[in-house]
């Protein structure tokens, strides 16, 4: 790790540089890391467990289910989604417009959660939907996870929920995970800028690796002895084996929105070209995302997210079994009979090419 200390200035004598400002080491996203296989005993997919049993720090609350989350986009943080998901016992967050008479009854509480922003409308939205639906899972979710005032927040949350387990962030040190901790957050977010649809760190020149914000984190954690602060990966998913080396990085949990995207049960406008039918994706941050919900983009920021279309997928629940079967696969490459056990059997070497790409664009 690098120590982010500032310059120090005096009015008489030239900038010193007291501090060095560049990591010696050079971070790494998914696509520069291969896992390792190892000898396993197991036999068939079938052998490994998926499902984790987790009691929340602060909550209190045990959980069991595939640490999995849909991300809390508009377009795939849906209640269609959370219908499909939480048959495979995988949590989606849902998007934070929803209103307490939007979510129906009929959602399994294990596997969904409500998000909320820090404006004073959200808050009393909060309090809505704990009146009515009495969610298991809040996530506090803003744009900059290093704005102090989310502290006074999370605090409210904490003593107005105690029994909640609540998710916040986002941000990319392990300084920021000890302190969310503190706070009384159950599970922190980490990622900034490697969404597929995220433009932040073209626009700011703020992020972090994604392969490497998890791992550092971890590894800095189980030394400080808080390895109880749970972490989500979220972001930079490309491919359904970025699952397994988030896991194995040390991830608690993954959270995914592009993968998930294009679906039926994605909201988001649906568009036919030339006999093919697509549909729109987008960045919260992005222009379409502030338009749609807030009016305008505002003339003090820039938005950090794009808008795409994807090819129709159909429904989410053949793309869930192949992720999941995916993860499976991995677990019986590192010997790994359960989910808890990847981040200690998992090994990674750095690569410079994960897959021979030759014939990409022509599947039949």
């Amino acid at each position: 790790m690098f120590n982010c200390m500032p310059y120090l200035f005096s009015s008489n004598k030239p900038q010193v540089l007291v501090a060095d400002k560049i990591s010696s080491d050079i971070k790494l996203d998914f696509s520069n890391v291969l896992i390792v296989p190892q000898i396993s005993q197991l036999n068939s997919r079938n052998d490994v467990d998926l499902e984790r049993e987790i009691v929340f720090e602060h909550s209190k609350r045990s959980w069991k289910g595939v640490p999995i989350m849909i991300a809390n986009m508009d377009t795939t943080g849906t209640v269609e989604m959370a219908r499909v998901c939480q048959k495979h016992h995988i949590i989606t967050c849902l998007h934070k417009f929803y209103k307490a008479e939007d979510i129906p009854d009929d959602l399994d509480r294990n596997y969904f959660a409500v998000s909320i922003g820090t404006r004073p409308n959200d808050m009393d939205n909060l309090v809505d939907i704990m009146g009515k639906v009495k969610p298991y899972f809040i996530c506090l979710d803003i744009a900059n996870g290093y704005s102090s005032h989310i502290f006074n927040v999370i605090d409210d949350i904490r003593r107005t929920y105690p029994e909640a387990t609540l998710i916040a962030g986002n941000v990319v040190t392990h300084e920021m995970v000890e302190q969310y901790y503190e706070h009384g957050v159950d599970i922190v977010k980490m990622g900034i800028g490697s969404g597929s649809v995220c433009t932040t760190r073209l626009q700011t020149g703020i992020g972090y690796p994604q392969f490497s914000c998890i791992y550092d984190t971890r590894q800095e954690l189980n030394k400080r002895k808080t390895p109880k602060a749970l972490i989500i990966s979220d972001g930079g998913i490309q491919y359904a084996g970025d699952f397994s080396k988030a896991f194995g990085a040390g991830a608690d949990f993954v959270m995914c929105g592009g993968l998930f995207a294009g679906h039926e049960e994605c909201s988001g406008e649906t568009i036919v070209e030339n006999d093919v039918t697509y549909k729109v994706f987008y960045g919260m941050s992005s222009s379409n995302a502030m338009v749609k919900h807030y009016g305008s983009v505002a003339n003090y920021r820039v938005a950090e997210g794009k808008c795409v279309k994807l090819k129709h997928r159909g429904s989410v629940d053949q793309t869930i079994s192949d992720i999941l079967g995916g993860i499976r696969s991995t677990l019986t490459y590192i010997g790994a009979a359960k989910m808890e056990e990847v981040a200690d059997k998992a090994t990674f070497i750095k690569v410079n090419n994960v897959a021979n790409t030759i014939y990409n664009g022509r599947e039949v």
